[in-house]
């Protein structure tokens, strides 16, 4: 991870990974951790019982479905699950998103599978 005084850039980092659905740290503030993933397709129905969750979108498009709505974000729009909330991230085509939580946050949160990420790798 660049030091903490240094300028970040979004575009170097996602160019240095493939993986889709792996969250990667990029800094770090006040025990919150600032994280890239890219993603494609239909993640899993979760929820966090008490981290909540902020999606930022860098690049493409984001749709964040609930039990009665969905939320689609374009590039530049960022939204907040609150802890306890269920929800399900889908990305038509690979998107790009910056997400800001507690270093704790499990990727899949009260759910554990293939895709679940205990450490995220720090690039």
């Amino acid at each position: 991870m660049e030091d903490s005084m240094e300028k970040v850039n979004l575009a170097a980092k996602f160019s240095t990974f493939d993986e889709l659905w792996s969250p990667k740290i990029v800094g770090e503030l006040n025990g919150q951790c600032v994280k890239i993933v890219k993603v494609k397709g239909e993640f899993v129905w979760h929820h966090h019982d008490v981290e909540d969750e902020l999606f930022m979108v860098i690049e493409g498009r984001l749709t964040i479905k609930f039990r009665d709505r969905d939320v689609t974000l374009e590039e530049g729009k960022f939204l907040i699950v609150p802890h306890g909330v269920e929800h399900k991230p889908v990305a038509e085509e690979e998107a790009h998103v910056l997400l800001f939580e507690p270093r704790t946050t499990l990727n899949t949160g009260n759910v554990r599978n293939e895709r679940t990420v205990e450490t995220p790798a720090v690039i």
